[in-house]
């Protein structure tokens, strides 16, 4: 009742945010949409039918992709449309933008280019052949490279209209290459490898689920897109709801990232709700929103998996693959494609704690709730009780094994990094978030992914208990487990040493001696050592934020800071 109570005088500080950040589509914002959409279609017509297209236009990407063949001659889209938050009348301000969906013709590619990474380099040098007749048109003012994602292999191009709209400051169209009909749905499921360099042991070849995935998502993104506007046009409610989550989703940088959560996957969660009576138009938006926290924080349909369409018709054998695959399924309706293919656990996790803590923000009084869920930023650094920001630039070993193999380079060096901070911080850690977003704001796609690491990767640790985080030793297996002893000693190389303890027992342990008011200091000593052993990262390259105001735990703070 309580909770209840408090909507009330909360649901007209929602409203009036509604009204801020809800864009107006007045008839001068639909005007420069279209006008600037009808240039890029001329653009692209203008384009000469059968014009050869081959790596030279782009050797750096399609070198780094991996691609073994990239010849078509050009071909004009088949269809050109909008779509994405634009479509739906959902787009939050300050980002204005607005997807143009370009399907890519089937006559520019073979039967079997779902092989060998060859469908990314052609997906991407069809860009590139609409990119420079884009930069003589006079209606675009510049056109720039983005990604799908954070997907490296999967470029977007951002196009600027000439004419600028003072209510829409920094608006551009994103387009977007779309792939229906273009391959054999069946040569793309989960179990099949289609890139023929990658084997395990035995030279048995590796399923490839992440790019058979990635191409799966262009082949049924228009179609999943009609299934959000048969959901929310017409539904103001619903839609008001989807803005509400992206203002929350947007303030919280741990979730709103490549891993987790994006504008696409809310709406698509939203659907689901609506579309299996778990929302409904009689609610309001605040609601809806609270209904939506609840689903991700707790319902036990994750551990199944959630299916747009009815899962009866889907089979045992295929539910089972998607959640033996994946560690979050969405399916989308064809139940070709798992939406959330490129979620990770430990994202999910942190989704699910965030939609808890707002949640519980609900409980508190006055003003508080409302500004703590929708106008209270929550950087990354500010998120975590220990902060590591990692320079990797040439870093070789990220690339070593190649810029793509199932998965891209960035992200499995993520998810090292991640097993080997969660091996060495075992309980001390509540959470351990890994975020590398390696495309820089203005990328030259063209030259390959060797520049994709300008940006730093970031780490961020919320710690369980104190008494645990701040121990000095960590106890091993026992001597006698000699299997285990080995892979300790493996793991901890020269911290590793054999004690007795005062109970008798003899096992592997590791000792962080340290006085006591620098405590907090075990976790970077630790990480340290976990870092230089197994990644070879020098402490220049690591930086924590954790000791910067040690010294006034030193000195007081009346002693002279200037000398420090």
């Amino acid at each position: 009742m309580e909770t209840d109570t408090l909507t009330g005088p909360m649901d007209l500080k929602v409203r009036e945010l509604l009204k801020e950040v809800q864009l107006d589509y007045t008839p001068a914002f639909t005007k420069l949409v279209n006008d600037t959409v009808s240039a890029i279609k001329e653009s692209i017509i203008k384009i000469p039918e059968d014009l050869p297209v081959t790596a030279d236009v782009a050797p750096g990407f399609v070198r780094d992709v991996g691609a073994d063949k990239a010849e078509f001659k050009f071909k004009k889209p088949k269809c050109i449309e909008m779509g994405g938050s634009y479509s739906i009348k959902c787009i939050v301000k300050p980002d204005i933008n607005v997807d143009l969906f370009i399907q890519l013709p089937k006559e520019c590619f073979h039967e079997k280019d779902y092989l060998n990474y060859r469908y990314l380099a052609k997906r991407f040098l069809y860009l590139c052949v609409i990119k420079k007749h884009l930069m003589s048109a006079s209606a675009v003012c510049k056109v720039e490279w983005s990604t799908f994602q954070n997907e490296a292999r999967k470029p977007v191009l951002l196009v600027y209209p000439a004419k600028k709209l003072a209510e829409v400051p920094g608006l551009f169209i994103r387009i977007i290459p779309t792939a229906e009909s273009l391959f054999d749905v069946s040569k793309l499921n989960l179990k099949r490898n289609n890139i023929r360099a990658l084997n395990q042991e035995g030279n048995l070849p590796l399923s490839t689920p992440i790019y058979n995935s990635s191409i799966l998502e262009d082949m049924f993104l228009k179609d999943n897109g009609e299934l959000l506007k048969r959901t929310f046009l017409g539904q103001k409610e619903l839609g008001e709801a989807l803005i509400l989550l992206k203002v929350w989703a947007q303030q919280r940088s741990s979730i709103y990232v490549h891993d987790c959560l994006n504008g696409y996957l809310i709406a698509i969660i939203l659907s689901y709700l609506a579309t299996h009576g778990k929302v409904n138009d009689s609610m309001k938006p605040l609601q809806i929103f609270r209904v939506a926290l609840d689903f991700i924080a707790t319902s036990k349909l994750w551990s199944r998996g959630l299916y747009l369409q009815d899962e009866a018709k889907i089979s045992k054998e295929d539910r089972m693959l998607y959640k033996d695959t994946f560690p979050v399924t969405i399916c989308d309706s064809h139940t070709h494609v798992n939406l959330t293919f490129r979620i990770k656990s430990n994202g999910f996790f942190e989704l699910q704690d965030e939609a808890s803590l707002t949640l519980r923000c609900f409980e508190k009084s006055g003003d508080g709730a409302f500004e703590d869920i929708f106008m209270t930023k929550i950087d990354f650094p500010a998120k975590y009780d220990y902060y590591v920001r990692l320079n990797l630039k040439e870093k070789n070993e990220v690339y070593a094994s190649g810029f793509c193999l199932d998965d891209e380079c960035w992200r499995l060096f993520e998810q090292k990094l991640h097993g080997l901070l969660k091996q060495g911080l075992s309980d001390r850690a509540k959470f351990i978030r890994v975020i590398w977003r390696n495309i820089p704001t203005e990328c030259s796609m063209e030259n390959g992914f060797s520049e994709l690491d300008v940006e730093p990767l970031l780490v961020g640790i919320s710690v369980s208990f104190l008494e645990k985080a701040l121990r000095v030793v960590d106890v091993g297996p026992d001597a006698e487990n000699k299997e285990e002893a080995v892979k300790f000693r493996a793991f901890w190389g020269e911290k590793a040493e054999l004690r007795r303890f005062k109970d008798g027992k003899i096992a592997e342990s590791t000792v962080w001696e340290i006085e006591q008011w620098k405590r907090h200091l075990i976790l970077k000593r630790i990480i340290e050592h976990v870092l230089r052993r197994h990644l070879s990262m020098s402490t220049r390259n690591v930086i924590q934020i954790v000791d910067q105001l040690d010294f006034s735990l030193l000195h007081g703070v009346g002693g002279n800071l200037t000398s420090h």
